[in-house]
């Protein structure tokens, strides 16, 4: 395997990472949701906001141009 091609595959794989992160912090929100009859605390949600902000600074460093941050965007 040569060089680019394994730095294009690490690339895409912390992108995907990063994808199946942000879409857990959702799950784990819509669940504490439905459990609880209430949004989850403030504290949970800022935390969140912060870990996904993280995750996408992340994945844009090695795929700049996708869908990932348009989707965040819609996430609650």
């Amino acid at each position: 395997m040569e060089d680019t091609e394994l730095k294009r595959m690490l690339a895409d794989l912390i992108w995907l990472n990063a994808l199946i992160a942000t879409e857990l912090i959702q799950v784990t929100e819509n669940t504490s949701a439905i459990l609880r009859k209430s949004p989850p605390p403030d504290t949970c949600l800022k935390d969140h906001q912060a870990l996904r902000a993280t995750a996408l600074a992340i994945a844009e460093k090695y795929h700049k141009d996708t869908a990932l941050a348009r989707h965040l965007g819609k996430h609650q």
